[in-house]
């Protein structure tokens, strides 16, 4: 490895408490121009018309203080929460490759404390010579590039599945089709609670927590906690094809993500997980659409409540949201349809997979000292 300077993040990124960039009001709209950041997942939470009080000193690392989940800046915006920091670099330190290096750090963020100045400032990394940071940072650039057009074509599916929900069942608003009403109350055989009991080391079944929920519906199982289960309590939290899962709880833009479990292994629903069993008028696959359709969305914005700084919604309230109820024989032809989508969205994935692996590789070398000197 090349003997480069170690230094400190907090030596070579300057933070800004994000206060007075907060917006005032969460009234959105994609007709206006700035948008509302957040660290998270969701990055864009919508758009402002707010004038004033706007950062526009990028480029920036946003960093969420809480979930130590970062994001590259390079344009103008407001905040959401004063729950992150606002990164600088130093004029020795090129901001892209911090940015690429603070993405190989892990954390356990389980505790409810800011990390910023408790662990990340402290954290030692190499810094090289800033023409290299910047050649190291082209690099990166352009193989991350490719892996975010892989994943643009797979959103594109996922985008091609909602339209194909639109334009078969139609505007669950409007009902332009005539449909029967209903809640979900009147299309589900059986509602449960996942476990209350943590993951544990050498735990015998694959335990199933809100993270393995992704926001557009699938079941992402690249990090699987594990658990132990008597057999006096398998039939009460385990899950079985065709189980519809749902997130009763998480940050107010990401509860409510919902999949099919669509594996014959034995697994355990933690907690924060609401197991669903459909009856005979609806099949899970378009119950899962509906609440992962844009109505579904903004409808279970709306109804959350939040407890303990998390949104929350509760068995009896996901029973009370109001769905459309086409015919058995449409929802099948819809299931089809998704079946299908998925076959091309796996074979994408896969691509993906190698990508990322390949990514991780060139990482390490690159952070090494392995290219460069």
């Amino acid at each position: 490895m090349s003997k480069w300077e170690m230094v400190r993040l907090g030596d070579v990124l300057d933070y800004e408490q994000p206060t007075k960039y907060i917006v005032e009001s969460t009234n959105y709209s994609d007709e206006f121009k700035t948008p509302v950041l957040t660290a998270g997942q969701s990055f864009i939470l919508g758009y402002t018309d707010e004038t004033e009080n706007i950062f526009t000193n990028y480029p920036v690392i946003i960093f969420d203080d809480f979930t130590a989940a970062i994001k590259y800046v390079d344009f103008s915006f407001k905040v959401k929460s004063s729950a992150m920091k606002i990164l600088k670099a130093s004029q020795a330190a090129d901001i892209k490759y911090l940015f690429y290096y603070m993405g190989t750090i892990k954390t356990d963020t389980q505790l409810h404390k800011r990390y910023w100045i408790s662990k990340y400032a402290n954290i030692e990394i190499p810094l090289p010579p800033l023409p290299v940071q910047q050649k190291i940072a082209d690099i990166l650039n352009r193989a991350s590039a490719l892996i975010e057009k892989r994943k643009a074509q797979i959103d594109k599916l996922d985008l091609l599945v909602k339209s194909r929900f639109v334009e078969m069942f139609g505007d669950p608003v409007t009902n332009p089709m005539g449909w029967e009403r209903g809640t979900v109350r009147n299309i589900v055989a059986e509602v449960k609670y996942g476990t209350s009991n943590p993951a544990n080391d050498g735990g015998q079944y694959p335990y199933l927590r809100m993270n393995n929920i992704t926001y557009s519906g699938q079941l992402d199982m690249t990090d699987l906690k594990y658990i132990n289960m008597p057999d006096s309590q398998l039939e009460k939290y385990a899950v079985r094809k065709g189980d519809v899962l749902f997130n009763r709880t998480n940050s107010k833009e990401l509860v409510g993500k919902t999949c099919v479990f669509d594996s014959n292994e034995k697994m355990i629903i933690a907690g924060y997980i609401i197991r669903v069993r459909t009856n005979n008028r609806a099949i899970p696959v378009y119950l899962s659409a509906v609440l992962n359709s844009d109505y579904g969305k903004l409808t279970l914005r709306a109804m959350c409540k939040t407890i303990i700084g998390q949104a929350n919604i509760n068995a009896q309230e996901l029973q009370d949201i109001e769905i459309l109820i086409p015919p058995l024989p449409l929802q099948h032809r819809f299931a089809d349809y998704v079946r299908a989508t998925d076959k091309s969205k796996f074979a994408m994935q896969r691509g993906l997979d190698k990508l990322e692996l390949l990514y991780k590789s060139l990482m390490q070398k690159c952070f090494a000292g392995e290219l460069f000197n």
